[in-house]
């Protein structure tokens, strides 16, 4: 069990399939390409670098615009993949780590080093928030077209909450080094966004 990688290629390869489903114009394969780069730039300050990794791979998993449980149903999907390949504890932070992408906010672990790879998680995947404003606005294009169900008006209201929410906070990321180097520009972008949101 210790020697083996969390995740193997064949699991890789079947999520991969998952990753390719249709409708998938941002939460896809090169989503999760993109946070395995960054994971693998921190990869020094991780405690726990597979686990981040296992994270990543599973986190979106289970993606339905219309669902609102995805996070946990890939959170459950995780603990059954990875059942026998990680021992109790490790498997809790991973899915404890994948259920917090549904608010974004800190899960509270009584360890620093879980908590503080846990912040550069969800930094990893909010990311594209501080990315240059053409990416950024082919992001928000790429979200619009998975919610392409949802009415213009909805989609106005319901978008200009997330990033009011997103704004509001004192901090739109947990750790100091992306904070410094995503968070004024996530600031402007988002601020940008919610103003063509609003403009109708």
């Amino acid at each position: 069990m210790e020697n083996e990688p969390l995740i193997d290629e064949p699991l890789k390869s079947e999520l991969s399939a998952l990753y390719a489903a249709q409708g998938r114009h941002y939460h896809n394969l090169s989503h999760i390409e993109a946070m395995l780069a960054l994971a693998g730039e921190y990869r020094g300050v991780l405690g726990d670098p597979e686990a981040v990794e296992a994270a990543i791979w599973f986190h979106d998993a289970i993606y339905d615009s219309r669902a609102k449980d995805n996070e946990a149903q890939s959170a459950a999907l995780a603990e059954k993949k990875l059942a026998g390949r990680a021992e109790a504890g490790r498997l809790d932070r991973i899915s404890a780590m994948i259920v917090a992408t549904a608010t974004h906010q800190l899960p509270l672990f009584d360890d620093a080093v879980a908590t503080r790879d846990v912040g550069l998680f969800l930094d990893m995947d909010l990311s594209i928030l501080g990315a240059a404003p053409d990416a950024f606005d082919a992001y928000e294009r790429a979200v619009r077209r998975e919610y392409d169900w949802v009415e213009e008006p909805m989609w106005r209201a319901g978008r200009s909450a997330v990033l009011k929410n997103f704004l509001a906070r004192p901090h739109i990321f947990h750790t100091e080094e992306f904070r410094r180097r995503f968070e004024p520009q996530a600031r402007a972008n988002m601020a940008r966004s919610l103003a063509a949101l609003t403009a109708g």
